[in-house]
């Protein structure tokens, strides 16, 4: 089979950028990687063409002679007179016994892409690439996977199970004070390794729910809570939900709307300081609803003589 115009082989334009080229080289390596489809002989050729021509276009100067005409897409030497579009020289479509210096030299593209070694374009079997070659030395690619976790188990700490790529089961300890969007690595629980080299990891995204009423900024928690009329003027004892659980709280009498309690020590663990955050209560009075008769009668003869300006001490007058 003849080898392909490389740009066409990326699917990217004649013009397109180094960092353009980088990217669609990525996507494709991932999509085709041998460890992905052992044994798929069609998938490893698909993925030696893309190795090929990334490896070409890579290099700005082999890049510059194949846009001249000067070589073929495999790197070759055309006959002099031939253009872009004529025969080569010499040479069959890329294959493992290309001279070393058609692969050397650039950056390590592959342990870039896959963090291990380098993968030899010319093939991923014992022997691929010039002679004498042991065959590749891969790192195994990282796997991401996602899993939900509701608020409380977020901040107190938790497990889940998440099926791995290898079809076994494994249960993610989830640390207390884990926030959204936070990734867990697991070592050696991606794609294996060629060559000797070692797994891949597996990459496990958080996302943490919301919750009805709780809100976290960074290690402290902030609940609004209710209260009467009655327990706001006389003060009283009441209940108030923590992520530990449920805790006695005095409310001063005299408590107003936005006023704040502070329960420490019951907010979120800090994972480095090993120290937890507080909890901060604001208050909202809530008058009955509907108004209460008697309260009505009563606030109507207690303002003809106790009436006060609350904007005006507040500078809104």
């Amino acid at each position: 089979m003849a080898t392909r115009d490389p740009y066409s082989v990326l699917g990217v334009s004649r013009s397109a950028s180094a960092d353009d080229i980088k990217k669609a080289y990525r996507k494709l390596a991932k999509q085709h990687h041998p460890d992905l489809k052992p044994g798929d002989a069609a998938n490893e050729e698909r993925f030696k063409e893309i190795s090929a021509a990334y490896t070409l276009l890579s290099d700005a100067e082999k890049r510059a002679r194949y846009d001249r005409g000067e070589i073929d897409p495999a790197g070759q030497e055309r006959h002099a007179g031939f253009g872009p579009r004529g025969r080569t020289s010499r040479g069959n479509a890329y294959s493992g016994t290309a001279d070393d210096s058609f692969f050397g030299g650039g950056d390590d593209w592959f342990s870039d892409l896959f963090g291990g070694g380098r993968r030899r374009p010319g093939g991923t079997g014992a022997g691929a690439g010039t002679g004498g070659s042991t065959g590749p030395k891969v790192r195994g690619s990282d796997i991401s996977y996602s899993v939900t976790v509701p608020f409380v188990e977020a901040a107190n700490g938790s497990k889940r199970r998440i099926n791995l790529s290898n079809g076994k089961s494994i249960d993610v300890a989830i640390p207390p004070g884990t926030e959204d969007e936070a990734k867990l690595r697991l070592k050696g629980q991606g794609l294996p390794g060629m060559g000797g080299m070692p797994n891949g990891d597996a990459i496990v995204e958080v996302h943490v729910e919301s919750h009805p009423f709780f809100t976290r900024q960074d290690g402290d928690i902030h609940l609004e809570l209710p209260i009467t009329l009655n327990e706001a003027v006389l003060g009283a004892t009441i209940t108030v939900p923590t992520i530990s659980g449920k805790v006695a709280v005095k409310v001063p009498p005299g408590a107003n709307t936005g006023s704040v309690l502070r329960l420490r020590g019951k907010g979120v663990v800090n994972q480095a300081t090993k120290q937890p955050g507080d909890q901060y209560v604001k208050l909202k009075v809530v008058l009955p609803d509907p108004p209460d008769a008697e309260l009505v009668k009563f606030v109507e003869q207690w303002a003809k003589t106790r009436s006060y300006d609350v904007r005006k001490k507040a500078g809104l007058e």
